[in-house]
This record gives C-alpha cells, sequence and structure tokens, in this order.
C-alpha cells in the first residue's frame, strides 16, 4: 500500500529512491571487504591463531588438571602411608606395653613360686629339726629312765609324714608352675629375639632401598618434578607403563625378545646388574676422564 502511495506521488519516489540507494550503497561498503581475498586471508589467519590459543589454553588446562589429580593422588598414597605407619607404629607400641605387662605378672608370679618353693624347703628342714630335736630329748629321757608310750612314738611319725607328703605335692604343684612360667617367658624371649632380627632385616633393607633411591636420582634425576620442568615429557613417557596396562603389555613384549640365551644369533640378554663403562683404551683418553672426575 505504501509502495502504490509513493508511486503515484512523485516526491515520496524520490525519497524512497534515494533511500534505497543509500542503503544500497552502505551494504556493498559493508560487504566489499569480504570479497577482498587478502582480507578474507588475513581474517582466517587471525581465526586461527584464535583457535591455536584456544587450543592450547585447554591442552594446559586439561595439563594442569592431570597434573593436580596426580598430586592429589600422590598427596592421597602418602596420607595413607602416613596413616598406616602411625597404626602400625600405634600396634607395635600396644604390643610392648602388653608384652612387658605380661613379662611384669608373670615375673611376678614366678617370684611368688619360688618363694612358696622356699617355704616348702624350710617346712622341711624343720621338720627334720623336729625329729632331731625329738630324738634328743627322747634319749635324755631315757638316761633319766623315763620312756614314753610306743603310741607316741607312732602318731609323731604320722603327723611328720603326713606333712611330708602334703609338702612333696605342693613343692610337685610349685616346680610345675615354675616350669610352666618359664617356658612361657622363653617363648617370649624367643619372639623378642625374633622381633628383633625382623626389625635389623627391616632396617637393611629400608637402607638398600634409600641406597637405591639414590642411585636412581643420581641416574635418572628427582622423581617429583615441576609441571614446568624440561625433562617432565620424557619422565612421563618412560613412566607410562605404570599407569597404563596397554603400555606394560607392549614395553613387556619387547623386554621378552631379549630373553634368549648369551650366545643366540638373534639377541642378547638382560645384563643382571649395572653395566659400567670399559676402563679407558688409550692413555690419553683415560687422562680426559681423569680431568672430568676432577671437575
Amino acid at each position: 500500500w505504501r509502495l502504490r502511495q509513493s508511486v503515484e506521488d512523485d516526491a515520496a519516489w524520490a525519497e524512497t529512491h534515494r533511500e534505497a540507494l543509500e542503503l544500497k550503497e552502505a551494504l556493498e561498503a559493508e560487504l566489499r571487504p569480504l570479497t577482498d581475498a587478502g582480507y578474507v586471508a588475513a581474517v582466517r589467519r587471525r581465526l586461527g591463531r584464535i583457535e591455536t590459543r584456544r587450543s592450547r589454553a585447554r591442552r594446559k588446562k586439561e595439563e594442569l588438571g592431570l597434573e593436580g589429580r596426580e598430586r592429589g593422588e600422590r598427596a592421597a598414597e602418602r596420607e595413607a602411608g602416613i596413616d598406616e605407619w602411625r597404626a602400625k607404629r600405634v600396634r607395635q607400641v600396644e604390643e610392648k606395653k602388653k608384652e612387658r605387662e605380661l613379662k611384669a605378672a608373670a615375673d611376678s608370679v614366678l617370684a611368688e613360686v619360688r618363694k612358696k618353693q622356699a617355704d616348702a624347703k624350710r617346712i622341711l628342714d624343720i621338720l627334720c629339726a623336729l625329729e632331731k630335736l625329738r630324738k634328743l630329748r627322747k634319749e635324755a629321757a631315757a638316761r633319766k629312765a623315763v620312756h614314753p608310750p610306743p603310741s607316741s612314738d607312732e602318731i609323731f611319725q604320722l603327723h611328720v609324714e603326713g606333712l611330708r607328703k602334703m609338702i612333696k605335692k605342693r613343692s610337685e604343684l610349685y616346680d610345675a608352675e615354675e616350669r610352666a612360667l618359664r617356658v612361657m617367658l622363653e617363648g617370649e624371649q624367643e619372639e623378642e629375639r625374633k622381633r628383633e632380627r625382623e626389625n635389623k632385616l627391616k632396617k637393611q633393607r629400608e637402607k638398600l632401598e634409600e641406597q637405591q633411591r639414590e642411585v636412581e636420582f643420581i641416574m635418572f634425576g628427582d622423581p617429583e618434578l615441576p609441571s614446568n620442568h624440561p625433562l617432565r615429557p620424557f619422565r612421563q613417557y618412560y613412566l607410562q607403563a605404570e599407569h597404563s596396562p596397554h603400555v606394560l603389555v607392549q614395553i613387556r613384549q619387547e623386554w621378552d625378545r631379549y630373553l634368549v640365551p648369551e650366545d643366540h644369533p638373534d639377541g642378547s640378554f638382560v645384563p643382571h646388574g649395572w653395566v659400567f663403562p670399559v676402563p679407558p683404551s688409550h692413555d690419553t683418553w683415560a687422562t680426559a676422564l681423569g680431568q672430568s672426575e676432577s671437575w
């Protein structure tokens, strides 16, 4: 309707036509750079740089996230190791405390048993002394023509024999208790000696492991490398078998190729120890080695 009205009105048509031309020129000015090959190439290069920066940022973010997870896993492993060591130490302290208490109780019981044995021996000595004393008094009375009735001798002997039997049974019981306590104490002492041997072997093993770690540190560097360290990618490459079963199988397969006899023509066996350099074959080379070692 507006267009029909503008066509009928010459002035309105001229104004509309002018506005259309201006809009056309503005659109052509906006679209003109898109037809320029140089401009399009520059825009593409700029977009490529933006995409590269974004990709680099994403990779860095992923690496930081992986590094953070690795740090978290290592921290969790260290915390678990510390908790395990602490619990082990607590158990060891409690076991030693119980052993000391048990040994003290056994020593106390053994001392009591020995005291009872000494008391039994003393009672036997007293009975022997009573028999001797009665015999002396009986002889003294006989010299004075005083003779006690035979029944008194029988009663005295019955009482003495009864006491001897009772004390003998008690002594046998005390001896059995002493033997049992000695066996228990000897078993505890053997356990203590066994633990001491195990602790000694453990310390020796820890010392060897520490020496091995020092050697690996000297040869391969610090295992805890920072994220921006230039050797970190190489270390991740050589340790990837610890995180990937497929890589572990592949590396094991490659190593298995060397599991052949020494004289096999297709390979050589893996050395059992460290591979040390051969002695220098020339005096000049030996001098250079001596200088490098002195540095």
